[in-house]
């Protein structure tokens, strides 16, 4: 089965990383990213790239190793989602930004997906840490209000109101709960 694979394939490349902010094991983040697009009723190939998205981003794998391994479609999604790691920080926030403008809806759902799983544990993490937790940043609060604000400014371009999954809403009262208007 080619979620399986996936899952394994990114378990593998990501084993001994943890998440920024915890001692919890990397894995756990793109797997709850292919759970929650699983459950909306996404693709088989959506899910592979949620377990595969941060592969290319965070461990040796490249876009031709996803290819060789899964295919043009799974390689296109975690290719769209992929940050180029060369650049600022801010220059990679506005291509999501402009991505989630301008992307097909499937990059789209990863995009959100993983965002949503990321700011959720951000929340939870505050509550530990507090204030303290921006320093393991590499952008601040302003900076990571302004580039969650403007996803949820964005994210719903292009689409109509039956191709929205229940998740953005979710992610946009979380940017709402993480970064309040003042």
């Amino acid at each position: 089965m080619l979620k399986e694979k996936a899952k394994n394939f990114a378990t593998k490349a990501h084993q001994g990383q943890t998440r920024k902010n915890s001692d919890e094991a990397y894995i756990t983040h793109p797997i709850r990213v292919a759970q929650r697009l699983e459950l909306e009723g996404s693709s088989d190939s959506l899910v592979c790239a949620a377990y595969l998205h941060d592969v290319v981003e965070d461990t040796p794998v490249t876009i031709d190793d996803i290819q060789h391994e899964f295919g043009n479609e799974i390689a296109q999604l975690v290719a769209a989602h992929t940050e180029d790691k060369s650049k600022t920080w801010k220059e990679r926030k506005q291509h999501t930004i402009y991505s989630i403008q301008n992307a097909p809806k499937e990059v789209k759902y990863l995009i959100i997906a993983d965002k949503l799983d990321n700011l959720l544990e951000l929340e939870k993490e505050y509550q530990i840490l507090g204030e303290a937790i921006w320093a393991n940043f590499n952008a601040g609060y302003e900076q990571q209000k302004w580039y969650n604000q403007s996803i949820v400014k964005y994210m719903y371009a292009g689409l109509d109101k039956s191709e929205v999954p229940g998740y953005f809403s979710e992610y946009e009262n979380a940017v709402e709960r993480v970064f309040p208007q003042k």
